[in-house]
């Protein structure tokens, strides 16, 4: 704790984290924001499954571009333009009725998305000494991960009660505010993007970036069926509102997964750990499919969660191991935009599917896709040898500034 008080005593660590964090909330929400809107309006699952997965698709394939125009132009401008375009779009999207108009918006809205977390998470190495850094990522990524449990239970309650429209309502203003206080802070203001090292490796040539892209799209297409799958399931029960404790529990855990990952990231190599927890992640997943939208789900999908937020501490270890030089921001950029596709087209599967057969075929789309994530990553293993060594101090450190551009 007394290091935790020494960082908030820094200059500006309070008022970047508390610009940024209404802006965080509204990503939290936005998801089950448009699924709530979309079944609402249209009275089908299966449409906002594809309203979720447009949004998704949009946002995959635009977040490299949206991110080398903030490494080239810096965040002023960028944030500035696209965080009032981004909440306007919001609220044509709560005037929208038909399902034609809903899902264009929805595309339209995932192509506009501001990169917050992208933009915040650089911004620690200029307002803290490099000694401070693990704790300022550490605090960056548990006020990033908190919007992932609040968001689902803001936005649940609110869609659900008599005024419906105040869910996308209230996105919009959060948005609005938090990034118009964002691109206000000094140090984005004043913010100047790294320069490009010359001659660097094209990511699509080196092969274990193609391994980890491999991977990402099926991890990507179970995830983004899991996301559907969860919330169908309750609303064809009639108990729409668990929808929300089930993604908090789910939520909080990934934070505590992470917090426990960082704690043996040095006790294990990089690539050992991460294949050991992922199929610890693969085994916990499999039983989601008997599961019932109630404590059981909640239980399981917390299992799922912890051991979700572990792996991530890892796959990052592995992924500043072997990414070519002059890739720390484009590496997992375009990992992203390769899994982030797959999510999306993941989401609109599990609406269909869960509409046609039944939430429960979804919900066992995920253990299967890890499956063949993990014999991707055994098969291929040799790729990432270069992660088989254990990081010393300052490489771990080194890591830690390296993927903290990475999130979206």
């Amino acid at each position: 704790m007394n290091r935790y008080r020494e960082l908030i005593a820094f200059p500006q660590v309070i008022r970047l984290s508390v610009s940024a964090f209404p802006a965080r909330l509204a990503y939290g929400m936005i998801g089950l924001g448009i699924f709530f809107k979309a079944e609402q309006a249209t009275g089908s699952i299966a449409s906002a499954g594809f309203a979720i997965g447009l949004y998704s698709f949009a946002g995959a394939i635009t977040s490299g571009l949206r991110g080398s125009v903030m490494d080239r132009f810096g965040q002023k401008w960028p944030i500035r333009i696209l965080v009032p375009l981004y909440a306007s779009l919001i609220l044509l999207l709560n005037s929208m009725e038909s399902r034609q108009s809903i899902l264009i918006t929805a595309f339209i809205l995932g192509m506009t998305a501001p990169p917050i977390n992208l933009s915040v998470r650089p911004l620690w190495k200029d307002i803290v000494p490099d000694t401070y850094l693990r704790t300022a990522y550490a605090f960056d990524s548990s006020m990033m991960s908190s919007t992932a449990v609040i968001g689902p239970v803001v936005i649940t309650a609110l869609s659900l009660s008599s005024s419906p429209g105040l869910g996308l309502g209230t996105i919009a203003a959060l948005m609005f505010v938090g990034g118009v206080a964002l691109s206000l802070t000094p140090v984005s203001r004043d913010w100047i993007p790294e320069k490009k090292q010359k001659g660097q490796q094209r990511l699509w040539r080196d092969r274990a970036i193609q391994l980890l892209m491999l991977e990402g799209c099926f991890v990507g297409f179970g995830s983004g069926v899991f996301n559907v799958a969860v919330p169908a399931f309750a609303t064809q029960e009639g108990v729409q509102h668990r929808v929300a404790w089930i993604f908090a529990a789910f939520g909080a855990a990934t934070v505590v997964g992470g917090l426990c990952g960082g704690l043996v990231s040095r006790k294990l190599a990089p690539l050992s750990a991460f294949r050991l927890v992922y199929f610890l992640w693969f085994i916990t997943c499999i039983p989601i499919a008997f599961t019932y939208p109630d404590w059981s789900m909640a239980l399981i999908g917390a299992c799922i969660g912890l051991l979700g937020g572990a792996q991530k501490v890892f796959y990052f270890e592995v992924l500043e191991a072997v990414r070519p030089k002059g890739s720390q921001t484009s590496s997992l950029g375009w990992i992203w935009t390769v899994e982030g596709s797959f999510m999306a087209t993941g989401a609109a599967v599990g609406g269909v599917v869960s509409e046609t057969f039944s939430p429960q075929v979804g919900l066992a789309f995920l253990p299967i896709m890890l499956f063949i994530g993990l014999i991707i990553l055994t098969i291929g293993r040799g790729r990432l040898s270069a992660a088989s060594d254990i990081p010393t101090e300052e490489e771990d450190l080194q890591a830690m500034k390296d993927v903290s551009g990475h999130d979206k």
